[in-house]
């Protein structure tokens, strides 16, 4: 068994648990149930500049303890002052180190903008619980759902006022995901079996990837002229975790980021 298999497994019962906890119908007397969401896909839409999705992530299977040191309030805010489009928060406590105590802290300092739950998503009940504490977009992962399984939980991620981000990691997951129910894809350049990382992987699909779809590049981006060349490949978002939070400053981190991506643009321009 890989560690996707092991995660998946592990989300269905803790998934089965929390639902003898909380039902659904106490999920939706939550404070954030009946919030309008906020849109991504129309903020990458209409960006003319690449846009940085920045992500809260305390550890991660293949790197452990990335960062025990900072709070998701402060690193989120840090990340919005510092020009981030969207935030992302892990929510999956036994292999990320993530919590909904995370994700509600990191809503509650910033009310205005884009937020995705980071978690495995494989029941309807998760797609409740993402409403329930002020998600705007759900992740679906092509590798661990079955096609009708995306369709039925985009559609009532629809249903529920949410967007959904498609992950897909070849050209084989893309061909039998898409649907009417997605709003963003998302290319991960991580092999989830191996955990080994490839640029190369959104360069091959991007072409693979219809314009109606907004498009956004994920994992092993470090540096801005990556961004830039994924960004003249059709990608609008970039999702990046590791990189700044294994710093001191995560936010920090975004905004120097932002300036190399300002200044080679700058530059680029000057040369064409």
């Amino acid at each position: 068994m890989n560690i996707l298999e092991k995660i998946i497994a592990r989300k269905r019962e803790e998934v089965s648990e929390s639902k003898n906890i909380t039902p659904v119908s106490e999920l939706e007397k939550g404070i954030y149930f009946e919030r309008k969401t906020i849109s991504l896909a129309e903020a990458l839409r209409t960006s003319s500049f690449p846009r940085i999705i920045s992500e809260f992530k305390r550890k991660s299977p293949s790197k452990g303890i990335i960062n025990a040191q900072v709070t998701p309030a402060q690193v989120t805010s840090d990340y919005v002052n510092a020009g981030a489009a969207a935030l992302s928060v892990l929510t999956d406590l036994d292999f990320f180190g993530g919590t909904f105590k995370d994700f509600l802290q990191a809503r509650q300092a910033n009310p205005a903008i884009p937020m995705l739950r980071k978690d495995f998503i494989v029941d309807e009940y998760q797609l409740f619980e993402a409403k329930a504490i002020g998600a705007d977009i759900i992740l679906l992962i092509a590798a661990c759902l079955a096609p009708a399984e995306i369709n039925a939980l985009g559609k009532k991620a629809h249903e529920l006022g949410l967007e959904v981000l498609l992950e897909v990691h070849s050209e084989e997951e893309l061909n039998v995901s898409l649907g009417d129910y997605i709003d963003i894809v998302g290319v991960n350049n991580r092999n989830l079996k191996t955990f080994e990382t490839s640029i190369e992987t959104s360069i091959s699909l991007s072409e693979q990837i219809p314009d109606s779809f907004v498009k956004i590049s994920e994992s092993g981006l470090k540096d801005a002229d990556t961004i830039l060349n994924l960004y003249r490949h059709g990608y609008r978002g970039f999702l990046i975790g590791e990189t700044f939070m294994k710093t001191v400053n995560p936010g920090a981190a975004l905004a120097d980021l932002q300036n190399d991506l300002t200044q080679q643009r700058n530059i680029n321009s000057l040369v064409l």
